[in-house]
Order: C-alpha cells, then sequence, then structure tokens
C-alpha cells in the first residue's frame, strides 16, 4: 500500500473540521493482531504460502518490519483428498541489506514423498496451526479457458509520458456459455517474473466473445519511477501472458484488495474488508489457479 497517500488522506480530513472550535481528542485503540495467509496453488506448480501478521496501520513500513511481521513454525498441511502433505519453512535472501523473507512450500526434489503440484479440476484444502490455533481453507484449480489470440498495437490511452514507441497489448477471447467463470491474468517481459494485472467475471459477457480487448504490463508498483511507460511493450520484448482460471472467492479477495488499494488515499471513497476464505478470524486468500501461457514477441 502507498502509506503516503494514506497520511495524505488523513490529513485532508482534518482539514476539513480544521475551522470546528472545539477541540477533539481521538486515541485510536491498537487493534489486535491477525494471521495473514497469501498461498496458491496452480496448474503444474507446487503449493506455497507466505504467512505473517498483519502490521499497524500508522506502523513504519521498510524490510525490517516486513522481516519481523513472518509467522514462523505453522504446521501447515495441503490435501487434494486422497494426498496430503506438509509444507515445509524455507527463508531466502532479498538481496537487500541482508533481509530475508520467508515461506512455506514442498521437498524441492520432484517425486519425493512431500511433493505435490496442483492438476486442473481438483480442489485443495489447507490447514494451518500456529500460536494453538487451526485456519482452514478450501480451493478449486479451474480448467483453463485460454485466449484466443493476441498481437500488439498503439495504445488506446496515452498521455504525455508515454513513450511514442509503447505497444499495448490486445487479446481475443471467447467466454464459455456458463455462467460463473473468473479470470486474473499476469504478465511477464523476457526473463523477469510474472505481475499480476487484473481481473474479470462474466456477469454480463457470459458465453460472449470478446475482442479487441486491451491489456496493460503488470510491473513492481513498489517502483518510484514513470509508471506510464512501465505499462506498455516495446519492440524485441518477449512477452509472456498467463491467463488464469479462478474460483468466485479468489476472484473476491483479489477485486476487494484492488478495490480497497485503488481507493488509498480517498477520504470520500466506502471503506471494504478485504473478502478472505481463510477461517477463524484470519486474512488473505488460498487461491487456486488454472493457466494457460501464450508467448508473443512485439514486433
Amino acid at each position: 500500500m502507498n502509506h503516503f497517500s494514506k497520511l495524505f488522506g488523513l490529513f485532508s480530513i482534518c482539514l476539513l473540521f480544521a475551522s470546528c472550535e472545539k477541540e477533539v481528542h481521538i486515541n485510536l485503540a491498537t487493534s489486535p493482531s491477525q494471521v495473514v495467509v497469501q498461498g496458491a496453488i496452480e496448474s503444474g506448480v507446487p503449493p506455497y504460502v507466505f504467512l505473517t501478521s498483519t502490521v499497524g496501520f500508522f506502523s513504519k513500513i521498510d524490510l525490517a518490519t516486513l522481516e519481523n511481521s513472518f509467522l514462523h513454525g505453522a504446521v501447515i498441511t495441503v490435501s487434494d483428498g486422497s494426498k496430503t502433505i506438509t509444507l515445509h519453512e524455507y527463508a531466502f535472501d532479498t538481496g537487500k541489506t541482508g533481509a530475508k523473507f520467508y515461506i512455506y512450500s514442498v521437498d524441492t526434489i520432484p517425486g519425493a514423498p512431500n511433493f505435490m503440484i496442483g492438476e486442473t479440476g481438483k480442489s485443495y484444502s489447507l490447514s494451518i496451526t500456529y500460536n494453538g490455533k487451526t485456519y482452514t481453507s478450501i480451493t478449486k484449480v479451474p480448467q483453463p479457458k485460454g485466449i484466443d489470440s493476441m498481437w500488439f498495437g498503439v495504445p488506446i490511452f496515452t498521455s504525455s509520458k508515454t513513450p511514442d514507441s509503447a505497444k499495448q497489448l490486445f487479446v481475443n477471447y471467447t467466454d464459455p456459455d456458463t455462467l460463473g467463470n473468473y479470470v486474473r491474468y499476469f504478465t511477464a517481459i523476457n526473463s523477469q517474473q510474472y505481475y499480476a494485472v487484473d481481473q474479470f467475471n462474466d456477469e454480463v459477457v457470459n458465453g460472449k466473445p470478446l475482442t479487441q480487448i486491451p491489456l496493460t504490463a503488470g510491473f513492481d508498483d513498489a517502483q518510484d519511477v514513470n509508471v506510464d511507460s512501465l505499462r506498455y511493450f516495446y519492440k524485441g520484448d518477449t512477452v509472456y501472458l498467463k491467463w488464469s482460471e479462478i474460483d468466485k472467492a479468489t476472484y473476491d479477495f483479489w477485486n476487494s484488495y484492488s478495490y480497497a488499494r485503488n481507493a488509498t488515499g480517498n477520504p470520500f471513497a466506502s471503506p471494504i474488508n478485504l473478502k478472505t476464505n481463510i477461517s477463524n478470524g484470519a486474512l488473505g486468500i488460498w487461491g487456486g489457479y488454472g493457466s494457460l501461457v501464450t508467448m508473443k514477441v512485439v514486433p
């Protein structure tokens, strides 16, 4: 989240009431810490879970704060109904000032007894036991329905900061004729990692062919750089589009997350709680992704 935007939003609210004659003192109580789960299982990919605790709204957010938010020693299992595995905790270096992040995942050797990868059509249950409490969830890896075609063209919406050489990605997609399809898409450029871009559902377009859908590039939004240039692609880029079918709970979480993120700093935006699918008071998401990847070089 952009914490400057949060503070700016609070400052704006204060200005609205600056002319009040009576001085009012408000003591903001500290909310109890909650367990936060960010976990997923994807077709052809092992399950993983990031397990952290919530961070105070006014806390200083830096690498040390994030590293200290990770929860260690949890017992985490994933089951497909016939096989249950226990995830192990791994540490990896962020490459910045020695800070480490932590992830729970499978044994690293395929074929090992504690190895599992996601399969389309299967449901996967998650169980997390930490500090005497157990949190559970279930998700499904849907059968993927990929795009029909993809190409690059002149961007539809630009600004004075958009480079003239920028290209936009366009796709054609035919929605299945059964209502209740949800998609989240990601892009990667050359050897970079995948970044999530957006999600949508078929409530309005069920069963219809969709043509010339403009898509933007995903990017690391923690970067303080020209966002207008990062939203597009450029000649010679090898572009990978990952089109992932998801279930409704996964869609609802990421859609509420996007809304909350975009509303940060707006004092008039309606408050929203993230729509978690984790039980027992935890926050976050355990999501299943049925994914297909299409690759194309920008001409």
